[in-house]
């Protein structure tokens, strides 16, 4: 009996869990009437929010590398220097230092990422509208009203063209270009986190032209920028209007793109069927790449909601994930935090799912934008620190230029050293060999001669900064400033050093790697407290709630501190989280649940980790899923109750699902590390581990019965067993050793592939 049900359980799992189904869609009876609650479209490069304005639907449109990239004024004076700072650091005398390079970004409206403008269709006398839906599967929305009106659109996965086709219509369909508030009186000035009017910006006014089916916007920013959005439409038949809509950009003296109107030609003769077959295809090949079912509907929903922001945000050849991606704020004002580069812990979080989640191919789009602006940080490195190897500026924009404001974290030594985390994961999750030599390792190599350059051997002869700080403990205030390694920026340090004798050794650069052994050993022990809790920095023990874990780098997402490396590891990861959860979340945003629920993971703490997603997904997002930052519900998860959108939280949750499914950074593979023990019934298909490895697993009734594991480049690994006995019901090219209790030794040659299942013994 038992065989036959767990039969009907794989045929189920087959049928329905692995394939993209309508239970993960977006349903909603009405049309959202806020842009930060509307359907999200979009392909990396442009994107779509679709919703309602007054008696109009509304496409809220975008594009990715859409900027104002005029130099923060004030921020490049004399005083620009790292020792400059220092110093006055040292003199106590810190008001000059906020004034030069903190004011700025709070004053100025630019540089920031800008909003391209909208679409309108006139809806009146449709009637109500009976459905709204996002189709998961094929990244559709479909919308209908009451007279039998709907509208089918989507932005093309490849192609930077948005399609709508409007079905049973009996009048003509004239869409409206809406251009941004660019001018007018200037009513909000110096909010960086609502947003300055765009007024502030003092653009001309943009010209809207229309040539009978066909409308184009051009709009003029600053020093040469421009940018055009285009709409052109056809009737098809007697009740059915198509039409295309795209947004080009152009900067002076770079390669000019192909205009909108060009693209939307292109595009009317591709038409909308052609066009659909070749993007939902390209989403069917995403969708196959990895799948999950766990029994939380509401956790697993999220799951893959994020999965579609994912691959609606990032794109190889487009720009990566910003604070708001391709969704900027369609309100008359700047984006939340000018939709920015944030490199203090936005970007990162928001590239930590694509690893395991098998998404390599759309997290390059991270790596890619880090190396085109890598001349541009060189040139950072050396005006504002004065030393060779590489920094990046911990706020920047499109190209790469910092921003300052609250150098602390905007102008902070250690970010390289966590960008070049994700080389690292980059590598060990592709076992990409090219890409380690020409790509990861010089990243990383610059990255480590910038921290040796910059840290100076203390009277004990241990490594340290000459100030350090730990974001955004004491926000910008001269206390933020630690005359020791905080934790942060240690962690970081000693992660860089190591991963750069990893891979130094894995090329063959024994010498090189020596090197960096040698001052990876320099550097001091964590901060703790006599009950082995993670301090802030030697002397300040973790006070005060905030929504940055900075000071428990360490546990996550770097890994130096594992819970596999037995009982000390063990004490200092669970007392450092129990300091965490009872100081409390009074000043914790929406990505704080989601990162201490990798953390939990870690931990092996299950119950706990659903339960800070569940808070994340039920208070801290909109309708359409948008992290807002601030607790919606007003129930006691955070003081803040304000709604900023930015998308770091939403890619932070996937990554903690992840991680209570799967682990591997401990130099093995341990499934299900960290689920709830009410999760009887479990499946995921094709998650990656480090080494190349793409794993799936079943569990039935409370017990795993099968692990199948696939090696895309061939290599050794270990293997966690989930079950006393085990056989193997295929197996192909793999050699097995089990000379350790509770693990089996895997060699695998390239391509091949093994299933374990449970013996039931």
């Amino acid at each position: 009996m038992k065989k036959y049900a767990l039969l009907v359980y794989y045929i189920l799992l087959t049928a329905g869990v692995f394939a993209q189904t309508a239970k993960h869609d977006m349903h909603f009876d009405t049309l959202a009437k806020r842009w930060d609650e509307a359907v999200p479209l979009g392909n990396g490069m442009i994107g779509a929010l679709i919703w309602q304005k007054s008696d109009h639907l509304r496409f809220s449109l975008d594009r990715a590398d859409i900027w104002d990239l005029r130099p923060m004024k004030g921020l490049h004076r004399p005083e620009f220097n790292y020792q400059w700072v220092v110093d006055h650091v040292n003199k106590k005398d810190y008001t000059p230092v906020q004034k030069y390079f903190d004011e700025p970004y709070d004053n100025e409206p630019a540089p920031s990422k800008i909003p391209g403008g909208a679409l309108e269709f006139n809806t009146f006398g449709w009637g109500k509208v009976l459905s709204v839906n996002l189709h998961l599967a094929d990244a559709l929305c479909r919308v209908e009203w009451a007279n039998g009106t709907i509208l089918k659109t989507f932005v093309h996965a490849k192609a930077p063209v948005g399609w709508f086709r409007f079905e049973n219509v009996n009048t003509d369909i004239i869409p409206q270009i809406i251009a941004p508030r660019y001018q007018g009186a200037v009513k909000v000035s110096g909010d960086p986190v609502g947003g300055d009017d765009l007024s502030r910006l003092g653009y001309p006014q943009g010209t809207i032209t229309r040539q009978g089916d066909n409308i184009t916007y051009i709009q003029k920013g600053w020093n040469g920028f421009s940018y055009q959005i285009n709409v052109s439409w056809h009737k098809k038949g007697l009740h059915t209007v198509e039409g295309v809509w795209s947004i080009s950009s152009q900067y002076p003296d770079q390669k000019r793109n192909v205009i909108a109107a060009v693209t939307n030609e292109k595009a009317l003769v591709r038409g909308y069927d052609k066009d659909y077959t070749s993007h939902s295809a390209w989403w069917k090949n995403f969708w196959s790449k990895s799948a999950i079912h766990i029994p939380d509907a509401l956790l697993e929903k999220q799951w893959y909601l994020e999965q579609y922001k994912f691959g609606a945000a990032s794109r190889p050849e487009a720009p990566p994930i910003s604070l708001q991606a391709v969704w900027t704020a369609d309100n008359g004002r700047l984006p939340p935090w000018k939709g920015d580069f944030h490199h203090d812990l936005n970007t990162q979080l928001s590239y930590w799912p694509g690893y395991s989640a098998n998404h390599l191919n759309e997290s390059m789009a991270y790596l890619d934008h880090l190396d085109q602006n890598k001349a541009n940080y060189k040139r950072y490195t050396k005006m504002y620190f004065g030393k060779t190897g590489l920094a990046v500026p911990g706020v920047t924009t499109l190209d790469g230029t910092e921003m300052g404001g609250w150098i602390q974290y905007s102008l902070s030594p250690t970010v390289s050293a966590w960008l070049g985390q994700h080389y690292y994961l980059q590598w060990r999750y592709s076992m990409d060999r090219s890409f380690l030599r020409q790509r990861a390792y010089p990243w990383v190599k610059d990255a480590a001669t910038f921290i040796e350059n910059i840290t100076v051997l203390d009277n004990t002869g241990h490594r340290k900064l000459p100030i350090s700080s730990s974001p955004e403990i004491n926000d910008n205030d001269i206390s933020a400033w630690f005359h020791q390694n905080t934790n942060y920026d240690l962690s970081l340090m000693k992660f860089i050093f190591k991963a750069a004798a990893e891979m130094a050794n894995e090329l063959g650069l024994k010498t090189e790697a020596s090197h960096w052994k040698k001052i990876s050993s320099q550097y001091n022990d964590f901060a703790l407290t006599a009950a082995n809790e993670l301090m802030f920095a030697p002397g300040t023990p973790y006070n005060q709630s905030h929504r940055h874990f900075s000071n428990m780098m360490s546990i996550h997402p770097l890994g130096l501190i594992k819970w596999e490396d037995g009982p000390r590891a063990q004490s200092i990861i669970k007392n450092s989280i129990h300091l965490l959860d009872s100081v409390g979340p009074a000043y914790w945003c929406g990505y704080s649940y989601s990162w201490l629920a990798n953390m939990k993971a870690r931990a092996k703490d299950g119950e706990r980790a659903a339960k800070d997603l569940t808070i994340f997904a039920k208070a801290f997002c909109s309708v359409n899923s948008f992290h807002l930052n601030g607790d919606q519900t007003k129930s006691g998860y955070s003081k803040f109750q304000y709604r900023p959108f930015t998308l770091e939280g939403n890619f932070a949750f996937a990554s903690g699902l992840q991680e209570m499914l799967i682990q591997s950074y401990a130099g093995f593979i341990e499934v299900l590390p960290a689920i709830p023990a009410a999760w009887k019934d479990v499946a995921f298909d094709n998650l990656r581990t480090e080494g190349a490895f793409l794993v799936s697993v079943k569990k039935s009734e409370g017990q795993v019965s099968e692990v199948k594991i696939v090696s895309e480049k061939g290599s050794k690994t270990k293997l966690k067993l989930p079950f006393k006995t085990w056989f193997t019901s295929a197996r192909k090219n793999v050699t097995i050793n089990q000379s350790e209790p509770g693990f089996l030794n895997l060699d695998f040659k390239p391509g091949a592939s093994i299933t374990i299942k449970n013996g039931f013994e």
